[in-house]
């Protein structure tokens, strides 16, 4: 029980960065990941309303931190 808690806090906000980094959008990686969670509650997987919100703050720290990753474009030399 205790591995399902540590892997909702960890895994779907590196999902997040994993498919930010791959579709360059941090948008388009939390939708992703999103959706496998939610195809995952579907399934029953995720069983308990603790677990979704875990998911859930997990999620918000991996888009948050893909928004911290995001290049900054320097200023040209004009």
């Amino acid at each position: 029980m205790a591995l399902k808690y540590l892997s909702a806090l960890l895994l779907p906000g590196l999902l997040v960065l994993l498919f930010t980094r791959v579709s360059y959008n941090r948008v388009i990686g939390l939708v992703l990941t999103v959706g496998l969670i939610a195809a995952s509650v579907y399934k029953g997987y995720t069983n308990s309303f603790a677990l979704i919100v875990i998911d859930a703050l997990s999620l918000t720290v991996g888009f948050w931190y893909a928004q911290k990753l995001k290049p900054k474009t320097k200023p040209s030399a004009e």
